[in-house]
């Protein structure tokens, strides 16, 4: 059984795909790399919010998908909408890496806390943005995108002192020895479904191909925090350029807890709210949290953020 890949071009996107290649070839498959370029990639000027956050690394990738020129598609978790097309699903979720989103520079003599000391910081998350204001109000935030090794080329030829990354990007390019802070999960909560590969699907895939990937690739632990991180997303309309976040985590026994919120562009207004129950109800409580986090004013904020960003 052949089982072709389909994936971005950069280093990290193909460090994901052979990931999966290996745990596929572990499993007696054979596979097949195919580099695919999307408008995310090409687009680099301006940022995700303003080229349309719906399916910028995924569109091309899906296309072929549904033509049969690719049997599945290898993706951040945090990159994947969270409606997708009909006629495509998510068939699996990666072991999850740590979570934790960290400011990386190739100056070790930063000091990030000096309200003195103006800081310019890179990122191109408007939820990392809207964060920085709040807990780093002496940082100035500006657009940095590309791949990982553009974006440190960028910082080094000055375009800002340090960048704000997830761990797991940082960690699998071998760029560990760059991280000067690992951000606090109950400050920079991470984007849903950070630190994992999602492989995706259209519904023409052979049905035992289907499952002999999942069987393979699959780690239902991460599986059910993702499942609950993203049935949140999808009540609150969340794409990624909107600054939503939630994080799953398994406690004892069968349960699982989902912390959520919204927080307004200015950094301001922040919701920040959690539920825990059953790992077998993990989408209920990611539906039901997204509710509550509506309800005590994230309708709100969400309008007013939707408002500004059509501007």
């Amino acid at each position: 059984m052949n089982i072709r890949i389909g994936t971005r071009g950069s280093m990290l996107a193909l460090w994901q795909a052979h990931y999966v290649a290996d745990l596929l070839k572990a499993g007696g498959l054979e596979t097949e790399l195919v580099t695919i370029e999307t408008r995310g990639d090409k687009i680099l000027d301006v940022s995700i919010a303003k080229i349309g956050s719906k399916g910028v690394f995924t569109e091309e990738i899906e296309e072929q998908l549904a033509q049969g020129t690719i049997d599945i598609a290898v993706h951040s978790a945090k990159d994947m909408q969270s409606e997708l097309p009909e006629g495509f699903s998510l068939i699996a979720f990666t072991e999850r890496e740590k979570v934790n989103d960290v400011i990386i520079s190739h100056r070790s003599d930063l000091e990030l806390d000096n309200p003195d000391k103006p800081l310019v910081l890179g990122t191109s998350s408007t939820r990392r943005v809207a964060t920085l204001k709040k807990y780093y109000p002496h940082a100035r935030p500006v657009s940095v995108r590309g791949n990982l090794q553009t974006r440190i080329r960028k910082m080094e030829e000055g375009a800002c002192d340090a960048l704000l990354l997830a761990y797991a990007g940082v960690h699998r390019m071998g760029y560990g020895s760059l991280i000067l802070r690992h951000l606090p999960v109950d400050e920079f909560i991470p984007p849903v479904g950070q630190g994992s590969v999602a492989i995706e699907v259209h519904a023409q895939l052979d049905a035992q191909k289907r499952e002999r990937i999942r069987q393979l690739v699959n780690h239902p632990l991460t599986e059910t925090r993702l499942l609950a991180e993203r049935a949140y997303l999808r009540r609150l309309q969340g794409g990624c350029s909107v600054p939503v976040y939630a994080l799953a985590q398994l406690g004892e026994g069968d349960t699982v807890s989902i912390r959520g919120g919204v927080i307004s562009l200015d950094g301001q207004e922040r919701i920040d709210l959690s539920l825990s129950g059953p790992t077998a109800e993990a989408e209920r409580l990611g539906t039901a949290l997204a509710e509550q986090v509506l309800a005590a004013g994230g309708e709100r904020i969400l309008k007013q953020i939707r408002g500004q960003m059509a501007h």
